[in-house]
């Protein structure tokens, strides 16, 4: 416990730099989906959306997701915070938004597939769960309301 002590800092900066990451991705992601629908399916600009989906799911998006995660629990280790009402409302939130990337990860493997069960105009408000959870979740670790 020292040694996570120690080193808060880092971990705590670890943690902000990848949730950044990984909320750019969240907000890119179903944009990149609106361009996607927007194509001819099957056309060469369909697949080069579906390559640029796939990148920015493998590269950016889910080993954001896994060190936000990683960074977090050390973090909340290391300054005792389990015990915090604030951290438990975080991490129902932290949960939702994983789902909600699972659920992105998802709908990007049906439209390559060349399926379309949303409209752009839903995509485009899908497009601001991240924000926001963003909003609560900087609420509940700043303020700590309960």
């Amino acid at each position: 416990m020292e040694v996570l002590q120690s080193i808060y800092p880092w971990l705590k900066a670890g943690h902000v730099i990848f949730v950044i990451f990984w909320m750019a991705g969240l907000f890119m992601l179903p944009r990149y989906f609106v361009y996607h629908q927007e194509a001819e399916p099957g056309s060469a600009e369909a697949a080069r959306w579906i390559d640029r989906e796939a990148k920015l799911r493998k590269i950016i998006l889910t080993p954001s997701m896994i060190l936000v995660w990683v960074f977090g629990v050390l973090t909340a280790l290391a300054i005792g915070a389990f015990s915090e009402g604030w951290l438990h409302a975080k991490l129902l939130f932290v949960i939702l938004l994983s789902g909600y990337h699972g659920w992105l990860v998802g709908y990007g493997k049906k439209l390559a597939r060349g399926e379309r069960p949303l409209t752009g105009g839903k995509l485009r408000l899908l497009n601001e769960i991240p924000g926001l959870a963003a909003v609560v979740i900087v609420i509940l670790v700043v303020v700590k309301p309960f």
